[in-house]
Protein backbone atom coordinates (compact mmCIF):
# COMPACT_ATOMS: atom_id res chain seq x y z
CA UNK A 1 0.00 0.00 0.00
CA UNK A 2 1.14 3.53 -0.79
CA UNK A 3 2.47 5.07 2.45
CA UNK A 4 1.41 8.56 1.39
CA UNK A 5 -2.13 8.49 0.02
CA UNK A 6 -3.21 11.88 -1.31
CA UNK A 7 -6.91 12.64 -0.95
CA UNK A 8 -9.03 15.27 -2.68
CA UNK A 9 -12.33 15.87 -0.88
CA UNK A 10 -15.18 17.36 -2.91
CA UNK A 11 -17.89 18.23 -0.40
CA UNK A 12 -20.06 21.34 -0.12
CA UNK A 13 -20.96 20.95 3.56
CA UNK A 14 -18.33 22.89 5.58
CA UNK A 15 -19.11 20.98 8.78
CA UNK A 16 -18.53 17.63 7.09
CA UNK A 17 -15.33 18.91 5.47
CA UNK A 18 -14.13 19.77 8.97
CA UNK A 19 -15.05 16.28 10.22
CA UNK A 20 -12.99 14.65 7.46
CA UNK A 21 -10.10 17.04 7.97
CA UNK A 22 -9.95 16.27 11.70
CA UNK A 23 -10.30 12.53 11.11
CA UNK A 24 -7.18 12.43 8.93
CA UNK A 25 -5.21 15.23 10.57
CA UNK A 26 -2.76 12.88 12.31
CA UNK A 27 -3.04 9.85 10.02
CA UNK A 28 0.37 8.51 8.98
CA UNK A 29 -0.76 7.19 5.61
CA UNK A 30 -3.68 9.32 4.40
CA UNK A 31 -3.34 13.07 3.73
CA UNK A 32 -6.17 15.36 2.67
CA UNK A 33 -4.46 17.71 0.23
CA UNK A 34 -7.56 19.50 -1.10
CA UNK A 35 -10.97 20.31 0.40
CA UNK A 36 -13.23 21.75 -2.30
CA UNK A 37 -16.92 22.69 -2.31
CA UNK A 38 -17.79 22.21 -6.00
CA UNK A 39 -16.93 19.86 -8.84
CA UNK A 40 -16.22 22.78 -11.16
CA UNK A 41 -13.57 24.18 -8.83
CA UNK A 42 -12.06 20.71 -8.36
CA UNK A 43 -11.74 20.29 -12.13
CA UNK A 44 -10.06 23.70 -12.47
CA UNK A 45 -7.52 22.74 -9.80
CA UNK A 46 -6.84 19.32 -11.29
CA UNK A 47 -6.27 20.72 -14.76
CA UNK A 48 -3.65 23.07 -13.33
CA UNK A 49 -1.95 20.44 -11.16
CA UNK A 50 1.29 18.67 -12.03
CA UNK A 51 0.72 14.94 -12.63
CA UNK A 52 3.07 13.97 -9.82
CA UNK A 53 0.79 15.85 -7.41
CA UNK A 54 -2.47 14.30 -8.58
CA UNK A 55 -4.66 12.88 -5.81
CA UNK A 56 -4.69 9.11 -5.44
CA UNK A 57 -8.30 9.09 -4.27
CA UNK A 58 -11.14 11.54 -4.79
CA UNK A 59 -13.81 11.48 -2.09
CA UNK A 60 -16.89 12.69 -3.92
CA UNK A 61 -20.23 13.82 -2.56
CA UNK A 62 -23.12 13.45 -5.00
CA UNK A 63 -25.35 16.29 -3.83
CA UNK A 64 -23.14 19.17 -4.94
CA UNK A 65 -24.26 22.64 -6.05
CA UNK A 66 -23.79 23.30 -9.76
CA UNK A 67 -22.42 20.17 -11.42
CA UNK A 68 -23.70 17.15 -9.50
CA UNK A 69 -21.38 14.42 -8.26
CA UNK A 70 -23.01 11.98 -10.67
CA UNK A 71 -22.16 14.18 -13.63
CA UNK A 72 -18.68 14.92 -12.28
CA UNK A 73 -17.43 11.31 -12.18
CA UNK A 74 -16.55 11.04 -15.86
CA UNK A 75 -15.08 14.57 -15.98
CA UNK A 76 -12.87 13.87 -12.97
CA UNK A 77 -11.61 10.60 -14.47
CA UNK A 78 -10.88 12.39 -17.74
CA UNK A 79 -8.85 15.00 -15.86
CA UNK A 80 -7.03 12.44 -13.68
CA UNK A 81 -7.34 8.93 -15.16
CA UNK A 82 -5.08 7.48 -12.45
CA UNK A 83 -7.32 8.59 -9.58
CA UNK A 84 -9.82 6.31 -7.88
CA UNK A 85 -13.18 7.81 -7.05
CA UNK A 86 -14.84 6.85 -3.78
CA UNK A 87 -18.37 8.21 -3.55
CA UNK A 88 -19.11 9.42 -0.01
CA UNK A 89 -22.72 10.52 0.19
CA UNK A 90 -26.00 10.33 2.06
CA UNK A 91 -27.81 8.90 -0.95
CA UNK A 92 -28.59 5.20 -1.20
CA UNK A 93 -31.01 5.71 -4.10
CA UNK A 94 -30.89 3.08 -6.84
CA UNK A 95 -30.24 5.54 -9.66
CA UNK A 96 -27.43 7.26 -7.76
CA UNK A 97 -25.64 4.01 -6.90
CA UNK A 98 -25.86 2.52 -10.38
CA UNK A 99 -25.02 5.76 -12.18
CA UNK A 100 -21.92 6.35 -10.07
CA UNK A 101 -20.62 2.81 -10.48
CA UNK A 102 -21.24 2.63 -14.22
CA UNK A 103 -19.67 6.08 -14.67
CA UNK A 104 -16.45 4.77 -13.16
CA UNK A 105 -16.59 5.20 -9.38
CA UNK A 106 -14.54 2.46 -7.73
CA UNK A 107 -16.32 2.48 -4.38
CA UNK A 108 -19.51 3.74 -2.74
CA UNK A 109 -19.83 4.52 0.97
CA UNK A 110 -22.56 6.31 2.87
CA UNK A 111 -21.81 9.21 5.20
CA UNK A 112 -23.31 7.13 8.00
CA UNK A 113 -20.17 4.97 7.77
CA UNK A 114 -17.73 5.39 10.65
CA UNK A 115 -14.32 6.99 10.23
CA UNK A 116 -12.66 3.60 10.75
CA UNK A 117 -14.72 2.13 7.89
CA UNK A 118 -13.83 5.10 5.68
CA UNK A 119 -10.11 4.73 6.37
CA UNK A 120 -10.25 0.99 5.71
CA UNK A 121 -12.22 1.66 2.53
CA UNK A 122 -9.58 4.09 1.24
CA UNK A 123 -6.73 1.66 1.96
CA UNK A 124 -8.69 -1.20 0.36
CA UNK A 125 -9.27 1.00 -2.67
CA UNK A 126 -5.54 1.70 -3.04
CA UNK A 127 -4.82 -2.03 -2.77
CA UNK A 128 -7.12 -2.69 -5.74
CA UNK A 129 -10.35 -3.40 -3.91
CA UNK A 130 -13.79 -1.82 -4.31
CA UNK A 131 -15.34 -0.81 -0.99
CA UNK A 132 -19.13 -0.85 -0.89
CA UNK A 133 -21.36 0.13 2.01
CA UNK A 134 -23.14 -2.97 3.35
CA UNK A 135 -26.54 -1.37 2.71
CA UNK A 136 -25.55 -0.58 -0.87
CA UNK A 137 -24.25 -4.13 -1.44
CA UNK A 138 -27.54 -5.56 -0.16
CA UNK A 139 -29.46 -3.23 -2.45
CA UNK A 140 -27.40 -4.34 -5.48
CA UNK A 141 -28.05 -8.00 -4.65
CA UNK A 142 -31.78 -7.37 -4.21
CA UNK A 143 -31.93 -5.44 -7.48
CA UNK A 144 -30.14 -8.20 -9.39
CA UNK A 145 -32.48 -10.84 -7.97
CA UNK A 146 -35.50 -8.87 -9.16
CA UNK A 147 -34.18 -8.38 -12.70
CA UNK A 148 -34.16 -11.17 -15.28
CA UNK A 149 -30.72 -11.85 -16.72
CA UNK A 150 -30.45 -10.84 -20.42
CA UNK A 151 -29.07 -13.14 -23.08
CA UNK A 152 -25.29 -13.61 -23.05
CA UNK A 153 -24.61 -14.62 -26.64
CA UNK A 154 -22.40 -11.54 -27.09
CA UNK A 155 -20.48 -12.08 -23.87
CA UNK A 156 -18.19 -15.11 -24.08
CA UNK A 157 -16.26 -15.33 -20.82
CA UNK A 158 -13.78 -18.14 -20.22
CA UNK A 159 -13.98 -20.48 -17.22
CA UNK A 160 -10.86 -18.87 -15.74
CA UNK A 161 -12.41 -15.41 -16.11
CA UNK A 162 -15.54 -16.67 -14.35
CA UNK A 163 -13.35 -17.87 -11.47
CA UNK A 164 -11.72 -14.46 -11.28
CA UNK A 165 -15.08 -12.68 -11.43
CA UNK A 166 -16.33 -14.80 -8.56
CA UNK A 167 -13.28 -13.92 -6.44
CA UNK A 168 -13.64 -10.25 -7.36
CA UNK A 169 -17.21 -10.49 -6.11
CA UNK A 170 -15.86 -11.74 -2.78
CA UNK A 171 -13.76 -8.57 -2.53
CA UNK A 172 -10.35 -10.08 -3.29
CA UNK A 173 -7.75 -7.82 -4.91
CA UNK A 174 -5.56 -8.95 -7.81
CA UNK A 175 -2.65 -10.11 -5.62
CA UNK A 176 -5.00 -12.20 -3.48
CA UNK A 177 -6.63 -13.71 -6.58
CA UNK A 178 -3.20 -14.65 -7.91
CA UNK A 179 -2.36 -16.48 -4.67
CA UNK A 180 -5.77 -18.16 -4.55
CA UNK A 181 -5.54 -19.45 -8.12
CA UNK A 182 -1.76 -20.04 -7.99
CA UNK A 183 -1.08 -17.90 -11.04
CA UNK A 184 1.02 -14.76 -11.49
CA UNK A 185 -0.38 -11.28 -10.78
CA UNK A 186 0.43 -10.36 -14.40
CA UNK A 187 -1.81 -13.19 -15.60
CA UNK A 188 -4.60 -12.00 -13.32
CA UNK A 189 -4.17 -8.46 -14.64
CA UNK A 190 -4.48 -9.71 -18.22
CA UNK A 191 -7.65 -11.65 -17.39
CA UNK A 192 -9.14 -8.65 -15.59
CA UNK A 193 -8.41 -6.44 -18.59
CA UNK A 194 -10.16 -8.96 -20.86
CA UNK A 195 -13.12 -9.12 -18.49
CA UNK A 196 -13.51 -5.35 -18.53
CA UNK A 197 -13.39 -5.31 -22.34
CA UNK A 198 -15.93 -8.12 -22.70
CA UNK A 199 -18.37 -6.65 -20.20
CA UNK A 200 -17.78 -3.04 -21.35
CA UNK A 201 -16.98 -1.77 -17.85
CA UNK A 202 -14.17 0.18 -16.20
CA UNK A 203 -13.87 -1.24 -12.68
CA UNK A 204 -14.43 -4.27 -10.48
CA UNK A 205 -17.86 -3.39 -9.00
CA UNK A 206 -19.25 -2.77 -12.49
CA UNK A 207 -17.72 -6.03 -13.77
CA UNK A 208 -19.25 -8.12 -11.01
CA UNK A 209 -22.61 -6.38 -11.27
CA UNK A 210 -22.67 -6.77 -15.06
CA UNK A 211 -21.64 -10.43 -14.79
CA UNK A 212 -24.64 -11.21 -12.59
CA UNK A 213 -27.00 -9.16 -14.73
CA UNK A 214 -25.86 -10.97 -17.87
CA UNK A 215 -26.04 -14.39 -16.26
CA UNK A 216 -22.28 -14.97 -16.46
CA UNK A 217 -22.41 -15.57 -12.70
CA UNK A 218 -25.58 -17.04 -11.17
CA UNK A 219 -27.31 -14.88 -8.56
CA UNK A 220 -27.51 -17.92 -6.26
CA UNK A 221 -23.70 -17.92 -6.08
CA UNK A 222 -23.66 -14.23 -5.25
CA UNK A 223 -25.82 -14.79 -2.19
CA UNK A 224 -23.19 -17.17 -0.80
CA UNK A 225 -20.44 -14.56 -1.04
CA UNK A 226 -22.23 -11.97 1.07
Amino acid sequence: MNSNIKIMLIEDNPDYRKVIDLAFEHDKFIHVTHKIATAERALDILRATDPDKYPDVILLDLGLPGMSGQAAVTHLLTAVPTAKILVLTQSDKEEDVLHAIYAGATGYLLKSSGIKQLKEGIKHLIDGGSPLDAKVAQFILRTLRERPAPAIEDCVVSSREVEILHLMGEGLVKKEIAVKLQISPFTVQAHVRNIYEKLHVQNAPSAVSQAYRKGVLPVSKMSKTR
